[in-house]
């Protein structure tokens, strides 16, 4: 029974490493693009 608890907190661990990984070296952001858009002002 221990082994099987053993096991799964060791899967836990790497998961998490894996995780933690992922985050930190991955490229996350999003792709960005220069946007204009014609205001119209109310000056009256």
């Amino acid at each position: 029974m221990w082994r099987i608890f053993k096991a799964l907190f060791v899967l836990a661990v790497v998961g998490l490493i894996g995780l933690t990984g992922y985050a930190y070296l991955a490229d996350l952001s999003p792709p960005q693009e220069e946007v204009t858009r014609p205001v119209m002002l109310n000056a009256e």
